[in-house]
């Protein structure tokens, strides 16, 4: 509910308000009064409801489908598994384990990195991940797209929403992450737009393998 296209996309105005609460269990108190998405009804209202507080479409009077498992689910990861119908959304909240075994992989985690992993299942079996991620040049932002196999192998990379860093839309080096392993993703360097996006698909990449490896 707190992001325009899912989770590890921008944030919409609700979200913009969690963000500024403090995004703690406190921050929905704080927000409870307000109604982030204009549509007349406060967001603790819409929660209650199960409405969606970040949509000006769903109200508690018509909440709409965005609580199924299809609508939650970003359409760009959606088309990176044709035929899949069945998803299991899962949050990446980073234990102290967690970050310090991403350390030793040569990642810098921290709770700001938490997000969610979208996994698509095939006969009720994993069947790879994705994630969207922002990174950030020259103090601007940008999203990327990641997907594995059930391996944990990367079969893509891509920029999804790179308005303010057009740069990295014509980068050439997401086509040398596929076919590498998660726990062997090398370490990022350099300072151009090329580094930003190793060093955040790195964080990313760490990010799915340690809350997932042994999952």
């Amino acid at each position: 509910a707190c992001h325009k296209d899912g989770g590890g996309t921008p944030n919409n105005a609700y979200g913009l308000q969690f963000k500024d609460a403090g995004e703690s269990l406190a921050a929905f108190g704080k927000i409870a009064a307000l109604d982030g998405d204009g549509d007349g009804a406060k967001n603790a209202d819409e929660a209650a409801a199960k409405s969606n507080p970040g949509d000006a479409k769903s109200t508690p009077a018509n909440k709409g489908a965005w609580l199924d498992t299809a609508s939650l689910i970003p359409r760009e990861v959606q088309a990176l598994f044709p035929g899949v119908r069945e998803y299991l959304p899962r949050d990446a909240v980073l234990t102290d384990a967690d970050i310090a075994r991403a350390k030793t992989l040569g990642a810098a985690l921290s709770k700001v990195d938490e997000n969610t992993i979208y996994i698509p299942l095939t006969d009720k079996k994993p069947a790879g991940t994705a994630l969207i991620f922002p990174a950030q040049y020259q103090g601007k932002d940008f999203f990327l797209l990641l997907a594995t196999d059930r391996q944990l192998n990367i079969t893509s990379v891509a920029p999804l929403n790179a308005t303010q860093v057009p740069e990295a839309k014509k980068s050439k080096v997401y086509a040398g992450f596929k076919g590498i392993a998660l726990d062997k993703l090398p370490p990022a360097s350099g300072t151009g737009v090329d580094a930003a996006i190793a060093e955040a698909v790195k964080k990313a990449g760490t990010l799915i393998y340690v809350r997932l490896k042994n999952a």
